[in-house]
């Protein structure tokens, strides 16, 4: 007997048969996704048995694969042969695989009146491919780079046609659709399901504008069983296009990218609206995307209510436009700041809803460079880096202010020029402030603080078991606060504006240092036959140093004081610093006094131990150093802030 699909062909009616075609063209492109991930699975296991795998029998359940003993027999199997992938079941995997690569090729390649021949082609290639392996060979490292890789440069692969016919699916959706609702195209709808597309097109409308001219961003659909399908075609070379599963109380999103900085630039910004991932990495091996292998996720949201889930959907959909042109921009930004600083930048503008697109069409890179030549010509030498200057703080600040700016002017219309006026008037009025060259020394402080506090808590404790550990932590901290000394040091070789920096935290260092012996000394107190400070000599060396870590926390107070003064010096913000560093003056006094007491103390109950007295006295001796050592932190610190905002005591 003649099936219903086959009779509607015989008739020339084939259009008829598009909807179910597009459907079941997006259920295998789902399986074709997991059967290809499933195969980079393997490679992992085979290159790494004792590695813990990931479980994607769930996955491809709901995919509609029932049976899935064999797939996961086929990962545990695996296993190189010099060098070739030797898999059990490969011929059935090849045969499913096949059977789906023509399910998804047929509404594109079979339905139009002119099949794209390109396409055609490369399907026809890939199933004689698929045809022509044998279990009893394995896949050579060629093989198996060629069924997996998403490199347009190396040539084609199967992932590549995959996600080339679900592009070309995108566009069949939307020729098929009986109704546009909100933007989205959509056939076959629920009555429930059009408040979920709504809420899905309001979050992507809302920032939908932050694309600009760039491509992407069409929106299709329809139900497909229990499931509500929407898909959306993000409009770049090298990621797939996301589709998002909507059944009962779940939402469901399967993103992969080649680009695992991006994977995880999308994966926090979903973990932010409540959505959880399950992550599968490829292995990095041979014939494996030449070590570079990309990440697969699934992302979840199970929501209490319908408002909830219309909330997620909404939430997601403004969400996607921030994946666009994301590696390009990284990379520009890479150019002025570290690797780490670039990814906190575009998750920064795609939390506050700016983006990155505005400031890539204003110019980009361009822009920053030619502030940079146009601005202090002192301040800037042909190839350094902008963070190598400014600080990698101030750095970021500057470059977020330009991509917010950017994509203020580009939505309102506004002269890209004026783009390039903004960045320089940013970056002069920056180079006037520069408080930027306070950051070092405010995280200099910081360490300061650190060891100062770790002083304290081991006169206060006095606890043999936990000496070694406090010395090590001071030690570590002393060597962090020399590197940040050093930093300034090669930043004044390069900038004459550093120098009073570097004469600043000179000082400064001499605290950290002095502060790092005292914890030193203390713990050579318990070497035996030593057994500590006695009571009388322990008091006065606790009010000692607790004196002199408050005068450090009021030097982290006028440091941040000083960093947040502008120019003109706002006279609040002036009386706030001098009455700080007058606090710092007289704990410079009352140290010396404290210092004498605890002499007299250690002479006086220590006698019998001349050893412990002295390193007693030196430890002393060094925290009264500490403090003197502030009081040329205070004075200097008074002159830089004076010369630059005005500010008399």
């Amino acid at each position: 007997m003649m099936r219903k699909e086959e009779a509607v062909a015989a008739l020339g009616q084939r259009s008829l048969l598009l909807p179910g075609w597009v459907r079941a063209a997006l259920a295998a492109n789902d399986r074709l996704k997991l059967y290809l991930s499933l195969l980079q699975e393997a490679a992992r296991h085979a290159a790494e048995p004792q590695a813990v795998g990931t479980d994607w029998s769930a996955e491809f359940v709901r995919a509609g694969v029932r049976e899935t003993g064999w797939l996961q027999e086929l990962v545990r199997s695996a296993y190189f042969d010099d060098g070739v992938l030797m898999l059990r079941h490969l011929d059935r995997w090849s045969e499913v695989v096949a059977a789906d690569l023509q399910t998804m090729a047929r509404p594109v390649c079979e339905s139009a009146q002119a099949a794209p021949a390109e396409l055609v082609a490369r399907r026809d290639a890939w199933l004689e491919f698929l045809r022509g392996l044998d279990p009893q060979e394995g896949l050579e490292p060629e093989q198996l780079a060629a069924l997996t890789h998403g490199e347009r440069e190396r040539g084609d692969s199967l992932h590549l046609l995959v996600m080339d016919l679900h592009k070309a699916l995108n566009v069949l959706a939307r020729e098929i659709a009986t109704e546009e609702l909100d933007g989205a195209h959509v056939w076959g709808l629920a009555p429930e399901d059009r408040s979920l597309v709504r809420a899905f097109m309001r979050g992507l409308r809302r920032t939908a504008p932050l694309k600009f001219s760039h491509p992407g961003l069409d929106t299709a659909a329809t139900r497909d069983g229990p499931r509500l399908l929407i898909q959306n075609d993000i409009g770049t070379n090298d990621v797939h296009v996301l589709v998002v599963t909507v059944e009962e109380w779940e939402i469901r999103l399967t993103y992969s990218d080649l680009h695992r900085g991006r994977f995880r630039f999308f994966q926090r910004l979903l973990e932010e609206i409540g959505f959880t991932w399950t992550v599968q990495t490829s292995a990095a091996g041979s014939g494996l995307n030449e070590g570079r292998p990309y990440v697969v996720g699934e992302a979840v949201f199970r929501g209490q209510d319908r408002a909830a889930l219309e909330a997620a959907l909404e939430a997601l959909g403004a969400k996607i436009v921030f994946v666009i042109d994301w590696n390009r921009a990284r990379k520009r930004l890479q150019q002025f700041v570290g690797k780490e600083e670039a990814r906190d930048l575009l998750y920064r503008a795609a939390k506050e809803e700016c983006g990155h697109m505005g400031w890539l069409l204003a110019g980009g890179e361009r822009l920053v460079f030619s502030a940079m030549q146009s601005v202090d010509g002192e301040a800037f030498r042909i190839g350094e880096r902008l963070d190598e200057v400014l600080g990698p703080q101030a750095a970021s600040e500057y470059l977020f202010a330009l991509m917010r700016v950017s994509t203020r002017i580009l939505l309102e219309r506004q002269p890209p020029d004026l783009v390039a006026d903004e960045a320089r008037i940013l970056l002069a009025r920056l180079l006037r402030q520069r408080t930027f060259e306070l950051d070092l020394l405010a995280e200099h402080a910081a360490y300061t603080h650190a060891i100062a506090r770790e002083v304290c808590a081991a006169l206060e404790e006095a606890d043999p078991a936990t000496l070694e550990a406090q010395g090590q932590r001071g030690k570590q901290w002393e060597r962090e606060a020399d590197h940040l000394l050093m930093q300034a040091r090669e930043r004044a070789e390069q900038h004459a504006r550093w120098q009073p920096l570097v004469r600043l935290m000179e000082h400064a260092d001499d605290v950290a240092d002095a502060l790092e012996e005292a914890l030193f000394l203390h713990t050579l107190l318990f070497v035996e036959p030593l057994a500590g400070l006695s009571p009388g000599a322990r008091e006065p060396l606790i009010r000692l140093a607790d004196t002199t870590l408050a005068a450090i926390q009021d030097l982290v107070r006028a440091v941040e004081i000083a960093r947040s003064m502008s120019v003109q010096g706002e006279a609040e913000d002036g009386d706030a610093f001098l009455q700080t560093l007058w606090r710092i003056l007289r704990a410079e006094r009352l140290c010396d006094q404290l210092a004498r007491e605890a002499y007299r103390a250690i002479v006086a109950t220590m006698a019998g131990t001349p050893t412990g007295a002295q390193i007693a006295g030196q430890m002393a001796s060094a925290v009264e150093k500490a403090s003197d050592g502030l009081l040329a932190v205070g004075y200097a610190l008074r002159q830089r802030v004076m010369a630059r905002t005005g500010v008399t005591s």
